[in-house]
């Protein structure tokens, strides 16, 4: 699907725990400069109204009629139907808000509400990552192309989505890819988002310098500490990143076990990545050890980190046969190496929410229009 010249609007959001902010896109592209609105997380009439008015406020901005509402928005929640119970960062929709069906009945087109991990995902597939090692592939002449993604977000908590030929996958609950609730090898007691989140990273350093909570640096901070450019614990600002690193590769191992695609990762964390790659990928290249002390990788599959130029050749090289046919004067050709690739968001993870966003509705849309269901 290639929605960049599609000549139709979306009204989308960005909702977060402080703030809403609305915006509009056609072809994959912003068309309003962003409109921003408390979120007023703890009064649900406040919250309710200035979600109305920031949509309004868009809609006036906009020269032609948009065609559906589209936006992430944190659960728990009954996504499909609109439903949102958030406990977390908006404890005013505690107990079930049907805001979906509300902004629907406001202004009479269809609203689509998804996690932000799946919309990333989704855009990722899209128009971001998968497309991008697609073109790489095609450009070095190799036969192997991918259809299956999983994304992964590292900032305030992990989050995740998961896209499977195309389609993004949300589960029968709207809980797909809740990546966040993994177990882990190393600290078994905890979900793995403990390790994988920016209080884990705040955490570590902590615990490693004496430092209480209440002055603990931010990630950035404790990045630059580790880099040397800022002054600090540079030993313990490593080791934070590095344990991060090493859940991560973790939680690689298993969801690539399940999905058997490409691993674009994203968040604001991301920026750090020099400082936990390394351990990232030291974990996806482990190994197991059987009962009887033999030694087999954690995945069935070829793991490249395609950020590594030498890296990225030897996936794109793969391992091409040529083969006879059986009975037959007939040869084909097929790409031998099962292989998977892990990286880095290039087009930005508020870029690809919002693209997975604008994308899911017309997807969506055109379902319906030959008969589908939302």
């Amino acid at each position: 699907m290639n929605f960049t010249k599609d000549s139709r609007t979306v009204m989308t959001l960005d909702a977060g725990g402080t703030n809403f902010v609305f915006g509009a896109i056609r072809g994959c592209e912003e068309i309003v400069e962003p409109i921003h609105l408390p979120s007023a997380a703890h009064n649900l009439e406040l919250s309710l109204a200035n979600l109305i008015n920031g949509f309004h406020a868009v809609r006036s901005r906009l020269k032609e009629a948009p065609v559906a509402i589209s936006f992430a928005f944190p659960g728990p929640a009954d996504y499909p139907n609109g439903i949102i119970w958030n406990i977390g960062n908006l404890p005013a929709y505690k107990g079930g808000v049907a805001v979906g069906p509300m902004l629907e009945a406001e202004f009479g087109i269809p609203v689509f509400i998804n996690n932000d991990g799946d919309l990333y995902a989704y855009g990722e597939a899209i128009e971001g990552y998968l497309p991008w090692v697609n073109a790489q592939l095609e450009k070095a002449g190799s036969p192997k192309r991918y259809r299956n993604l999983v994304g992964l977000t590292l900032g305030t908590g992990f989050g995740g989505g998961i896209v499977r030929n195309g389609e993004l996958f949300l589960g029968d609950n709207s809980a797909a890819a809740e990546v966040w609730l993994l177990s882990q090898r190393y600290h078994q007691e905890r979900n793995i988002e403990e390790s994988i989140s920016i209080r884990a990273v705040r955490r570590v350093y902590g615990e490693l310098t004496g430092t209480p909570a209440d002055k603990l640096p931010h990630p950035k901070d404790i990045y630059e500490i580790g880099i040397g450019e800022k002054e600090g614990d540079q030993a313990a600002a490593l080791e934070a990143f590095r344990r991060m690193g090493q859940a991560l590769g973790d939680a690689l191992c298993n969801v690539l076990t399940v999905v058997d695609g490409i691993a674009v990762i994203g968040g604001g964390v991301a920026g750090a990545k020099s400082l936990f790659v390394p351990a990232m990928m030291e974990e996806v290249h482990g190994q197991f050890v059987g009962a009887t002390g033999v030694q087999f990788p954690r995945l069935a599959q070829k793991a490249f980190y395609l950020e590594d130029e030498a890296q990225m050749a030897d996936f794109l090289q793969g391992e091409v046969k040529q083969i006879q046919v059986p009975h037959t004067n007939e040869r084909v050709t097929y790409d031998s190496m099962p292989r998977v690739g892990i990286g880095f968001s290039r087009i930005g993870t508020s870029k690809a929410i919002s693209i997975g966003a604008y994308a899911f509705a017309l997807h969506a849309l055109d379902r319906m229009a030959v008969g589908g269901r939302k």
